[in-house]
Order: C-alpha cells, then structure tokens, then sequence
C-alpha cells in the first residue's frame, strides 16, 4: 500500500536545550509539520510514504525536501509556488513551566495554495491511505478549501482517510470557527484521531470532560467517541489520546480506540524526563495508520501507536526516528532503556 499525508512542514527555530528564547544568542533550525512528521515515521516504519505540500522555490526549501528524502520519504508531489516558507519557533518548558509555540506562518506557500493548484487525479494515483490534520485547514480560507476538496478527491478515489483533528487555537484566524470547517470535513472521514480538546473545539461535542485537568476520566471517552460515531456515520472508528500532564517534564500517556463493535483501552505509560514532547500526537497517527494496515485486530494497532508515540517523547525535534522493532519491543514490556549491547 501506499500512503499519502497532505499539509504544510515549516522551519522549525528552537533555543537550545530547554532555555527560553534569547537566553542565549542561538536557534537550532530543523524541519517539521503534522502531515510530514506522519509521513516520515510511516517511511521509518518501512511504509512507501508520500508527502504532498506547497512550499516556495528557495535554498530552505530545498533543504526541506532533502531532509524528507533523507528519511525515504517520497517527495515528487511537491509543489514550488510563490510565497515563502513557514515558521515555528518553540520554547520547551520543564517542570512548572510549560513549552511556548509561535507561529509565523502568514502569507507562506502552502497559506496562498487554492483550489486548481494540485492535481488530484495525478496526485491520488495508487494511493490507498490518505491522511491530514485540522492543522492545514486553519492556516488560510484557500488551504481549508484545498483540504475539504482533498479529502472528498480521496474518497472518491477509494483510499482510506484518516484526519488528525489536531486543534490549533492561534491558527483560526480568517472568519470561519474550526467547528464549521472541521465538522464538514468530518463526513470524509474514515479513521479520526483527537484528544478531547479537538474533540470538542472542531466537532463541537462535549461530555463535561474537562480538557485541562491532570487526571482523566477514562468512562468519559466511551459516551464521547459513541456520540462522535452517531454523528458521522461514515466514520470507521476513532481514536481518543489520552494525556495526564503532571508538569512538562512528567505525562501520562494512554489512548482509546472506539470501531462501532468494541471500545478498547491501550496499556498506561508514564512518561518522565520528556525530551521533546512535539509531533508526539503525529506518531501516535502514523502508528495507528501502521498498525491498522499490518495488524489483524484493532487493539494490537491502538498498542502499537501507543507505544511509538511513547518512544517520541524522549527523541528531540518533529520527527519519531524509530523502527518497527523498537516499538514492538516496547510493546513486550521492554521498557528498562537498559544498553543493547
């Protein structure tokens, strides 16, 4: 099978280590975005992984797109238009103090892509999983356009569709709310991936789960993920991460996984001393994704992406640069991090 993911990748800028930003005078530049870092975990995984995205005709750019190609990501779908390349400058947080993301994303490439820029036939061609995030949606009125005629080309073209709802506050910005986009692209949809925030802000669904608390009623997300199910009866199933933040340095990590027939409940892990806990939710996605295409049942492949996007949270950077067999291993209940010799 080959799969495909849909969005923008930007620079990213990040102060050294955990200081906050101009503690001293350096940014370290790397590379990454919701829909690309699933491409390159599936691509780690050994999935023939496509990455389609509009980025402008530059040095940065194509440093972009030889990054991707390191990690054997296929990238000839990418288009070059006028524009420039998106930024996010990240501050990890540690403790008490939470990580700070700005975005600087305004008038990029992928922002002014509209609807005629991308040949879907070509583009969806062989393709039997096509994946996006509520991220690209949000950036301008003409992407949320191309994202809502990408997922109906998707279906129409017979590859499975899975959404990352992936709510962003600071992004909505053009006149249209997230539920009204996001709960239109919803019927799309085969695979949806949230948290109860996304759940809540782009579909409009709520339970009384509170989004910010530190301990999280798990029988809360069956009524959730049911009346999701009720509402979108095209939707296969969806998947509900679920975080306990202690502090920055300090999570629970779990998920559940509703398909109409069971509602499963992953492993627990706790999480200390996170190295970087951005593009956790993006392995958790390709996991599943990978999980669902090369397991027999469902619960095996909520497991599986549990368990990589575990794995995520002690790698720096966007992207999850772990195999198969180190997921799997976690999964057996190898989790001592003691040295492989």
């Amino acid at each position: 099978m080959k799969y495909l993911s849909f969005g923008e990748i930007m620079m990213r800028l990040k102060p050294p280590g955990v200081e906050r930003f101009f503690q001293s005078p350096a940014l370290e530049a790397t590379f990454g975005g919701g829909e690309a870092n699933v491409a390159v975990s599936l691509s780690n995984f050994g999935c023939d992984a496509a990455f389609l995205s509009v980025l402008p005709e530059n040095a940065l750019a194509d440093h972009c797109v030889g990054e991707l190609r390191r990690f054997g990501v296929d990238t000839r779908l990418i288009l070059r238009h006028p524009g420039r390349m998106g930024i996010y400058f990240l501050e990890g947080g540690a403790n008490q103090l939470p990580s700070k993301v700005i975005y600087d994303r305004a008038d990029s490439s992928m922002a002014r892509a509209k609807p005629g820029d991308i040949d879907w036939s070509a583009a969806l061609s062989g393709i039997g999983w096509f994946h996006i995030t509520g991220i690209t949606p949000a950036i301008s009125e003409t992407a949320m356009e191309l994202s809502l005629q990408s997922v109906k080309e998707a279906k129409k073209a017979g590859a499975t569709v899975s959404c990352d709802l992936n709510y962003r506050k600071n992004l909505w910005k053009y006149g249209k709310s997230a539920t009204e986009v996001m709960s239109e692209l919803a019927k799309y949809v085969d695979v949806a991936i949230a948290n109860e925030e996304d759940v809540q802000k782009c579909l409009g669904i709520t339970n009384g789960v509170a989004v910010e608390q530190g301990e999280l009623a798990r029988e809360m997300y069956k009524v959730l993920s049911d009346e999701v199910l009720a509402r979108y009866p095209n939707m296969k199933l969806i998947a509900i991460t679920l975080r306990e933040s202690k502090s920055a340095d300090s999570n629970g990590w779990a998920a559940c996984l509703n398909d109409r027939s069971t509602f499963i409940e992953s492993k627990h892990y706790m999480i200390s001393d996170i190295i970087d806990r951005v593009g956790g939710g993006d392995s958790f996605s390709a996991g599943l994704i990978y999980g669902l295409t090369h397991y027999d049942d469902h619960s095996k492949a909520l497991e599986f992406a549990v368990a990589a996007s575990c794995l995520k949270h002690s790698i720096g950077g966007d992207f999850n640069r772990v195999g198969v067999s180190d997921v799997e291993k976690l999964m057996g209940g190898d989790g001592s991090g003691r040295v492989l010799r």
